[in-house]
């Protein structure tokens, strides 16, 4: 099948569509835009920026992918998002592309689920099957890893990390980093159990959903502090490698800033935000 392209659409000079993509009436993609092959593109869907789509995309109407990130620091670099495949992006929804202070991309990966509203900012990092609810802002800089899932009206302020298989309640004020398997909610964000539902679709075991039950009871149920228990468990030889991660993961949440991990990363993210765009500069001379 050929590319469907609806006579009211603007696809600017430059841009390049894959095999059996359809673009909707009255949406703009420009020129240094890229989309992949049975990409589906709503009706008034703005792609904009250094931008590369995916294959097997579907995004609804009127979502804005790649405009410039709100940030005053922000002086028209070649900055990019990049949206890997199989995503669905519904109405309303904005991705905001990178900062060079940030690293210069937004990276979403593949096979999540953006609902409508919701707020991508520069420099977000997101893994693989996502669930983001209808108007959750995530502030720049903001990791999410795979299979989380985030609940209406959250937020997640600057350099957060939510990590894999975390459940996020609605209307939950994300200011430290979120641990795996986990489901927080409050403002602010309190540790409430085990996402025990949302590990069982992933098909963890019962033996691993234990052993983190077990953790989470030492970890958040003791009256002993958090560091003191992490420290007990890190040294407990342990089987599972979902505890191990979770260690790991609240350990790195310790070493950072206001409990926040990658907020000790500006220097590398800035570093690789100013060569990716000499590159950039390099291959456009």
């Amino acid at each position: 099948m050929s590319v469907k392209i609806h006579p009211t659409a603007v696809i600017e000079p430059g841009a390049e569509l894959g095999v059996d993509v359809c673009v909707g009436p009255y949406t703009v993609i420009g020129p240094c835009v890229r989309v992949g092959d049975r990409t589906r593109i709503g009706a008034q869907v703005v792609l904009d920026g250094v931008t590369s789509v995916g294959a097997e995309n579907n995004i609804v109407g009127q979502a804005s992918i790649g405009g410039p990130p709100q940030d005053l620091t922000y002086r028209g670099e070649a900055t990019e998002v990049i949206l890997g495949d199989g995503n669905t992006v519904r109405e309303f929804v904005t991705i905001n592309r990178g900062t060079i202070k940030g690293g210069g991309v937004t990276r979403i990966a593949d096979g999540s689920l953006l609902m409508a509203c919701c707020h991508i900012a520069h420099d977000c990092d997101l893994g693989s099957n996502l669930i983001i609810s209808g108007g959750v802002q995530l502030a720049g800089h903001t990791r999410i890893e795979d299979h989380a899932n985030l609940s209406g009206m959250s937020g997640a302020v600057a350099f957060s990390t939510i990590g894999a298989h975390a459940y996020v309640g609605a209307k939950t004020r994300i200011s430290r980093d979120v641990p795996p398997f986990m489901i927080v909610e409050g403002h602010d964000a309190r540790v409430r159990g085990v996402n025990v539902i949302g590990l069982q679709r992933a098909g963890v075991s019962e033996q691993d959903i234990l052993a983190l039950r077990d953790a989470y009871r030492r970890l958040w149920r003791s009256s002993r502090p958090l560091a003191v228990a992490l420290g007990e468990i890190a040294r407990d030889p342990c089987e599972s490698p979902f505890v191990a991660q979770l260690v790991k993961s609240l350990q790195r949440t310790e070493q950072g800033l206001k409990g926040r991990f990658r907020e000790t990363m500006r220097a590398d993210f800035a570093a690789e935000g100013a060569r990716r765009v000499a590159e950039g500069r390099e291959q456009t001379v």
